[in-house]
């Protein structure tokens, strides 16, 4: 009969890990379940408060609108119930947008290059910053997407975005460490993150999208990926981490990888003549 290892709540090889910051750090990665159980409750009791911060502006005028919707005779009454609900989601959200960058800039969540272990106080900063930013992404940013607000609230969270650019898409992920110069083009549904792991380790590093860049349908970039000038990313491709577009470049498939010209052009070909064939 084999007989049972002892529980060891941290992983033992660390040689992947930069060395511990300090004792606080070392105890996270002795007791990183614990830890990370820990963190997890704090962000839901930071969440809770910037919520009711938002919460609180929509609460008040709902209260006035419900006192006056309640004169208007019949059916009105309902419509101005639902209308006042729906002003004060909206209301709500604006707020949301206020909150949480005012959140960002005060708790330590200066996203800083990584690599190593997720349980360590250099993946903190992360931790924080995207659980700050994912309350806004799936309650309200699908709403304020390809509007002002969206951008003013991207650039809010430390995403630098050039002049003209154009944002399409709410799947965004670390948006402290994404770079669109000028002109550039995230088309809809794309997803952009800097960052990715796996075999126990957080990899965190910057995305760069250069002027006039194009990146097509609900493609995929990962971090550490630089796209060069004037380049385009064909829909639904995928970026994997350290690829490097060069200027002008055509870059397609999973995993994408660069299209000659003569390819492309043979691709267009080949589409034109299948319309014409179905036509």
């Amino acid at each position: 009969m084999k007989s049972l290892r002892p529980f060891k709540p941290f992983a033992k090889d660390q040689s992947k890990n930069p060395p511990p910051m300090n004792r606080l750090d070392q105890l996270l990665r002795r007791f990183s379940r614990v830890a990370y159980g820990l963190a997890v409750l704090l962000l839901y009791a930071l969440a809770s408060t910037a919520l009711g911060f938002a919460l609180a502006p929509a609460l008040w005028i709902w209260e006035h609108l419900l006192r006056l919707s309640q004169r208007f005779p019949g059916a009105l009454h309902w419509f101005g119930e639902g209308f006042s609900l729906a002003l004060c989601f909206f209301i709500f959200g604006l707020c949301l947008l206020v909150v949480i960058p005012f959140y960002n800039w005060v708790l330590p969540t200066r996203v800083k290059p990584f690599k190593g272990g997720y349980y360590t106080l250099h993946a903190l900063p992360w931790f924080l910053h995207n659980g700050l930013f994912y309350l806004v992404r799936f309650t309200f940013l699908p709403f304020v997407t390809l509007t002002p607000f969206g951008v003013w609230f991207l650039k809010a969270m430390g995403m630098k975005i050039g002049r003209h650019a154009f944002i399409n898409t709410e799947y965004i992920s670390d948006p402290q460490l994404i770079t669109l110069g000028d002109d550039a083009a995230l088309g809809g549904s794309v997803r952009i993150f800097a960052h990715y792991g796996g075999g126990g380790n957080l990899v965190i590093a910057p995305v760069r999208v250069g002027h006039r860049a194009t990146l097509g349908l609900a493609c995929c970039v990962m971090g550490d990926v630089i796209i060069g000038d004037d380049a385009t990313i064909l829909p639904h491709s995928v970026l994997l981490p350290g690829s490097r577009v060069g200027a002008g470049e055509t870059w397609g498939g999973v995993p994408a990888r660069k299209i000659e010209r003569e390819e492309m052009e043979r691709i267009k070909a080949e589409i034109r003549g299948l319309s014409e064939t179905l036509g």
